[in-house]
């Protein structure tokens, strides 16, 4: 997987002219700091610990801000934890997500192989995309080797049994 570039959030929202508050830098310098993908609750929390004047409303209105002006996607990640909507700063290379349906992990895979498809798609349909997204549901490396030890050990188990 190559490196997946995301631009600083902070210099694009300054150039686009949007008011940068105390309360919309700390939101932004926590959504750009995330080690994973955050929830508007997560996104809340952590940027509490830089200001902990913030609240929920300021969150939403700023990840709005950021949806509009196209810096941040929106994801569901499969929905593995209900209706949860995430966040991530965009990159400069589209991505797909794979999601562990078991231990909820969130790999982000980047190829040239997705990018040629977007090519393809967008020129067999005459079609400028903006937007792609590409979620995949399965089982994650750490989680299949446990199943296969798992399963090892009951074999084990049931020809002792015998």
């Amino acid at each position: 997987m190559r490196l997946l570039h995301r631009s600083p959030l902070l210099k694009r929202v300054a150039s686009s002219g949007v008011r940068l508050t105390r309360q919309r830098r700390a939101l932004i310098e926590a959504l750009q700091g995330a080690e994973e993908h955050v929830d508007a609750a997560a996104l809340l929390a952590l940027a509490r610990k830089r200001d902990p004047r913030i609240d929920r409303a300021t969150v939403y209105r700023t990840l709005d801000v950021l949806k509009r002006l196209r810096l941040i996607d929106e994801l569901d990640l499969m929905h593995m934890q209900g209706e949860k909507h995430y966040f991530e700063p965009r990159t400069v290379h589209d991505h797909c997500h794979l999601a562990c349906l078991r231990c909820g992990s969130i790999v982000e895979y980047a190829s040239p192989a997705f990018e040629a498809l977007k090519t393809e798609i967008a020129t067999e349909n005459s079609f400028h995309v903006e937007v792609i997204r590409l979620e995949v549901g399965g089982v994650c490396k750490q989680c299949r080797k446990a199943e296969n030890a798992r399963d090892k050990r009951k074999a084990i188990v049931a020809k002792l049994a015998i």
